[in-house]
């Protein structure tokens, strides 16, 4: 009965397993054909199969030969076995277990060679690897050694190792059940002399590889953290070292001992070889840590200083830190009405509108239907009407699991793909406080010279699941009105259905009887799969490392997605990590998906990067020139957040070049962090356009200030530009040491302790409105900061935000307005009124200030509420005067003499 029933049971377990795996790989392969990466799909696969087809005829030979030998000694057994009824002897016929060697060695060569095809990128980077035309300075190796080979020698010397202890166990396991290896109290390892020849043999293999994985550990110093720095210290370099290569020698004299073995019965030179390994490693290990604890120690900096110096320079290159354009800030400047209007395109593009609240304006004003979604908000640059402006956009994806009726039909035939966008100014807000749209509605309306013929997403953030295109049913493309409009799709995505085996396939695939039943779908019908672009990018090239924050872009009047691509590593040496396995890492690749059909290309920024240069030697036709994309999506490229956030965490300790300073944290700089009454948090790298001090002109760069550790004042701020022939380099603004500048905590602070507006934002958190304060930006004008924060109001029980006042300050004045332009005109009148000194100090008690001030700043601010009396603008008036009414009441606080 049971015999009769295993190859059913196999032949389930085969049709549930592997049938299903056979069914991805073929769809999956005439999806590569048609995106035009079959190249790249046959490479991996091949590059698995071929390691795993070596390892486990490698794997397999090793344990099969020894196996083999081994089981020779198997025999019927008798054992006696104390049981409840007392002693009895059991036979036990152990050679039947010689059927069972050659399966066991195959089970366990398919385990080994399972690992080892993972390793098909360690493999194929090898094989190609591109020099970096660098050199460590401890061993003079190419970088390259370290980032493709020494991860492959490691994988070899750790996989044959695994095979031949593996094989030892199975030879000792199999003597042990013969009874020819055994273990006595009184005489300790009893062996035949069968056994002691085998094991030595096996014994002997062991120490060389382990000799292998010593001398391998000599360069690994340079890839691992030592304590004082990353990569050798002085105790690696003059202890370590010298230790490991004793190793090496004392594992290949234990190899020649353990062979020496198989000509004696006793077991001195395998015990002997044991010793001198165990001795030289511990030993090597104890003699580090007295160099370390006293030599190094009591002189650690000095010791230590060539070794710094390496971690330095190394890092700095490892993270595209060695051209970074340092310039100094005076700090004290004066900004003038005149740096003002120099710097209008500045002023006249600040991201006034935080990504969050924009979504929730876009998701109730834009959404038009309950099954579109408005998934992020992308930051981009374009001109318009003869403008360089800053815009904000999101794509208007459709969400299938917001349908009103999820049927198959509606989800995969009818409803494929979301339609549009919403576009518009950073900066500029209607009278209602809702953003102003340049592109917005459906069908998408412009007001500006942006036109967009194909507004159709089929891929995008949020698309996952697969749809069918060309059928007999028509899609739905956008609602008019209280009508729909419907379409058929002309693109050449997705996949050809065809006949009946491919349908057939798909449907297993899917697991969809619809599929292959409905007479909606034809021999044309295409097949749309991997839709979400993260998904798709990662599918074709899963061997880079993908930006978080893909973006949408116009081209050719249709859309289409940018997303970075990085090359990165974890073994450059002497590189201190930013995170685990990340000491490298260059944005060389640009992958753009069009929202229409798909099409999905890798172009090539950097081809001087040889991570880059490697792969592009092991996948060719991956890669396409930066030089043939189309000109309008150039323009478009932007500097990504990902790598520059990066960047920006690892300059805040490594620009400190001096390695006295380095070790003692002198300098250490922090990214601030806000406090805004909830929970603090950290600022992130926000884009903006700005005209950068000794620059013509303004440009789209992403910025972030920086903070003296563990203090709140400025102590530089850093850029990323995105221009044109600018494009990736890095520019850091550093203030004096000797200058204190407020920081954006010290700024957040004194924002919510002012007395104006602290009062009012709690007055209206009383009315039931939920206050959102906005990201606060650092706006560099000429060699001085202003800091600029929105102030958003969502009503009770409303769900749209609305910006209804922007903070300012400079120096020591804060002031809030409905407007940007207003608040700068309050800090800068143009009818000559004065403008109060910036004392260097914060005074947030009303007796801190001296009357004098307090009289200028009454009489500018009876000056703009008599100007805003003629223009009839009461609201503002009253505004005036009651900030008038508080500064008589803290000049009639003031102490008299």
């Amino acid at each position: 009965m049971q015999p009769s029933r295993a190859p059913i049971l196999f032949g389930l377990l085969v049709l549930i397993t592997v049938v299903p795996a056979l069914i991805k790989f073929y769809t999956d392969w005439i999806w590569f054909v048609q995106v035009g990466y079959l190249e790249v799909f046959l490479r991996s696969i091949t590059a698995r199969l071929s390691l795993g087809s070596i390892a486990f005829v490698l794997a397999f030979g090793v344990l099969a030969a020894n196996f083999n030998l081994a089981k020779g000694s198997l025999r019927r057994r008798e054992f006696r076995i104390i049981g409840e009824d007392g002693p009895r002897i059991v036979s036990v016929d152990l050679t039947r277990m010689k059927a069972f060697v050659y399966l066991g060695a195959g089970v366990l060569a398919f385990l080994i060679a399972l690992n080892a095809s993972s390793q098909w990128e360690t493999w194929l980077l090898w094989r190609y690897a591109v020099p970096f035309g660098s050199t460590d300075p401890i061993l003079g190796y190419d970088t390259a050694f370290y980032i493709f080979q020494l991860p492959f020698y490691q994988f070899v010397q750790s996989l044959a190792l695994v095979t031949v202890l593996l094989a030892a166990a199975g030879v000792a396991g199999a003597h042990g059940a013969a009874g020819n290896l055994s273990f006595d109290a009184a005489s300790g390892v009893v062996a035949t002399r069968v056994v002691t020849r085998h094991l030595s043999v096996l014994g002997a293999l062991v120490l060389l590889l382990l000799a292998v994985g010593s001398y391998l550990g000599i360069p690994e110093l340079l890839t691992t953290d030592s304590g004082t720095v990353y990569g050798a210290s002085y105790a690696d370099v003059h202890a370590r070292m010298p230790a490991l290569r004793l190793l090496t020698a004392a594992c290949l004299i234990g190899a020649a001992l353990a062979l020496y073995q198989v000509r004696l019965q006793r077991l001195w030179p395998a015990a002997a070889a044991a010793g001198l390994y165990l001795a030289v490693a511990f030993g090597g290990a104890a003699y580090s840590a007295v160099i370390q604890r006293l030599v190094v120690a009591p002189n650690e900096q000095v010791r230590e200083t060539p070794y710094i110096i390496h971690n330095i320079a190394m890092t700095r290159d490892a993270f595209g830190l060695d051209g970074v354009v340092e310039r100094p800030l005076s700090g004290d400047a004066i900004l003038t009405l005149d740096d003002l209007d120099n710097n209008r395109a500045t002023l006249d593009n600040v991201p006034l509108w935080d990504d969050q609240p924009l979504l929730d304006t876009f998701g109730q004003i834009q959404e038009i239907r309950t099954y579109y979604d408005f998934v992020s908000v992308d930051n981009d640059r374009y001109w318009i009407d003869g403008e360089y402006r800053q815009i904000m956009l999101s794509a208007r994806e459709l969400n299938s699991e917001s349908l009103p009726s999820r049927s198959w039909i509606n989800e995969r035939l009818t409803f494929t793909h979301g339609y549009g966008l919403a576009l518009g100014p950073v900066n500029q807000v209607t009278p209602e406080g809702l953003p102003v749209l340049f592109i917005k509605d459906l069908p998408p309306k412009s007001d500006v010279g942006l036109e967009i013929t194909q507004p159709a997403v089929y891929y995008g953030e949020l698309s996952s699941d697969h749809v069918f295109v060309n059928t007999l049913t028509e899609e739905f493309d956008y609602p008019e009105g209280d009508d729909n409009q419907f379409t058929r799709y002309q693109g050449e995505g997705g996949v050809v259905l065809g006949g009946f085996f491919r349908r057939l396939m798909f449907a297993i695939r899917f697991r969809s009887t619809d599929t292959l039943f409905s007479p909606n779908l034809t021999p044309e019908t295409r097949v749309m799969l991997y839709r979400r672009i993260s998904e798709r990018v990662r599918r074709i090239a899963p061997f880079l490392t993908y930006d978080p924050d893909p973006y949408l872009a116009i081209s050719g009047g249709g859309l289409v997605w940018i997303q970075d691509a990085y090359t990165t590593s974890g073994s450059y040496p002497y590189s201190t990590p930013a995170s685990r396995d990340l000491n490298y890492i260059r944005n060389s690749v640009k992958v753009t998906i069009n929202a229409y059909d798909g099409r999905t290309t890798f172009h090539l920024l950097d081809p001087d990067d040889p991570i880059a240069a490697t792969l592009d030697r092991v996948f060719p036709g991956l890669f396409t020139p930066i030089g043939e994309m189309a000109d309008d999506l150039r323009t478009r490229l932007r500097y990504p957040p990902g790598i520059f956030g990066i960047q920006a965490e690892m300059f805040s300790t490594f620009h400190m070049t001096n390695p006295a300073v380095f070790y003692n944290r002198e300098d250490q700089w922090d990214i601030p962090s806000i406090d805004d009454g909830i929970e603090s948090r950290l600022m992130e790298p926000y884009y903006t356009i700005m005209k950068l001090p000794g620059e013509s002109g303004p440009e789209y760069v992403q910025m972030l200030p920086f903070t003296p550790r563990k203090k709140e004042n400025l102590a530089a701020w850093m850029v990323a530009r995105s221009d044109g022939e600018n494009y990736g380099q890095l520019a850091v603004f550093q203030f004096p040491k000797q200058t204190v500048v407020f920081g954006p905590n010290q700024i957040a602070a004194r924002i919510n302790q002012d007395q104006v507006i602290a009062p009012q934002i709690t007055l209206w958190n009383q009315q039931g409105s939920e206050v959102i304060q906005g990201n606060l930006l650092v706006i560099p004008i000429e060699e001085s900061l202003i800091y600029i924060r929105p102030l958003y109001l969502r009503a009770a029980g409303g769900q749209i935000p609305e910006m209804k006042r922007v903070m300012v300050a400079y120096k020591n004045r804060i002031v809030m307005e409905k407007t940007l332009d207003r608040a700068l005109e309050q800090l800068f009148p143009r009818d000559g009124g004065a403008v109060v000194a910036a004392p260097q100090e914060f005074r947030p008690d009303p007796g801190g200030t001296d009357g004098t001030d307090l009289a200028a700043e009454a009489q500018l601010h009876y000056q703009r509420a008599i100007r805003a009396q003629r223009e009839g603008d009461w609201a503002r008036y009253g505004e005036e005067f009651e900030r008038l009414g508080w500064i008589l009441e803290r000049l009639g606080s003031q102490p008299t003499e």
